[in-house]
């Protein structure tokens, strides 16, 4: 498992019952957390928290504010810093636990020593955006949410790259890659994080489970001759890392056989018990480094 440990302004207080407890700079939410089946032995400081997120029977649910929150605030990571502020749907704009894979790719960019293009799909508020760009890969993002994309650019603003070769698109991801055949144009690495289920600007449906391999092979059309990574994210119930290591090995290590293929799962560790939440799958082709 890739854990996230280096976070200073985010911690994972505690996390059982279904739930977990965060601190994003100094405000604490208590939000659902599915994958936390195990019990709380003392629930005495989950009580003072600046913010709840309840579920409700129909699937969604409402935040319970016990502090007047700013609209917004920042919290950093090393050199990025991003807006924080909860969403309806329980997200606050940042998945902590990628920050591992940030490391990786802002390592695996600098360590390239070329110019390095990235194409980064469902990319959400551009956390692994800001990575690619901070280690100087020129990066394209994409996502269907306009206002997402908008978040992004602020993110990118507050981190100082602004100015940096980031280009923003709202589109379906997969009519984007699609279109970027017919043009011929071509990246040394690809990131995506597709959701469970979707729908595009034009109420495109995504389904993971029936469009995932579809999609990686028309991305693998779009990939340079000489690749340098291509990194899938996923938080889909029931979907085994092995299942985008299988994938991979049947199509990017085929076509690129002097690369390496690993896949696992990424975590947050427990401030309060030592234990390690987890988050969610990757799966990963790399080039082999010399």
């Amino acid at each position: 498992m890739k854990i996230s440990t280096n976070w200073t302004d985010y911690e994972c207080l505690d996390a059982g019952g279904g739930e977990k407890l965060e601190r994003f700079g100094k405000f604490i939410f208590r939000r659902p957390e599915p994958q936390a089946m195990w019990n709380v032995s003392d629930y005495q400081n989950w009580q003072n928290v600046d913010g709840f997120y309840h579920r409700n029977n129909e699937g969604g649910g409402y935040w319970d504010f016990k502090t007047k929150l700013p609209e917004f605030w920042t919290i950093k990571y090393k050199e990025l810093t991003f807006k924080i502020s909860p969403t309806n749907f329980k997200h606050t704009g940042i998945f902590p636990e990628q920050a591992t894979n940030w490391d990786f790719i802002i390592d695996k960019i600098q360590k390239a020593k070329r110019k390095v293009k990235v194409l980064n799909l469902f990319a959400y508020t551009g956390g692994a955006t800001l990575a690619a760009s901070y280690a100087g890969a020129s990066v394209v993002h994409v996502d269907a949410a306009r206002g997402m994309v908008e978040w992004a650019k602020e993110n990118a603003k507050l981190s100082h790259l602004e100015n940096k070769e980031i280009r923003y698109i709202v589109d379906d991801c997969l009519k984007f890659v699609e279109r970027e055949i017919r043009r011929g144009n071509k990246y040394d690495a690809i990131i995506m994080d597709p959701p469970s289920y979707g729908r595009g600007p034009n109420k495109e449906v995504w389904k993971f489970d029936k469009n995932i391999y579809y999609l990686i092979t028309k991305c693998m059309q779009v990939l340079s001759d000489n690749p340098l990574f291509f990194l899938i994210n996923s938080y889909t119930t029931g979907i085994s890392s092995m299942v985008l290591e299988n994938i991979l090995k049947t199509t990017l290590l085929i076509k690129y056989p002097k690369g390496i293929v690993t896949s696992g799962e990424v975590g947050l560790p427990i401030t309060k018990n030592n234990l390690v939440l987890p988050c969610g799958i990757y799966g990963l082709w790399e080039e082999k480094e010399n």
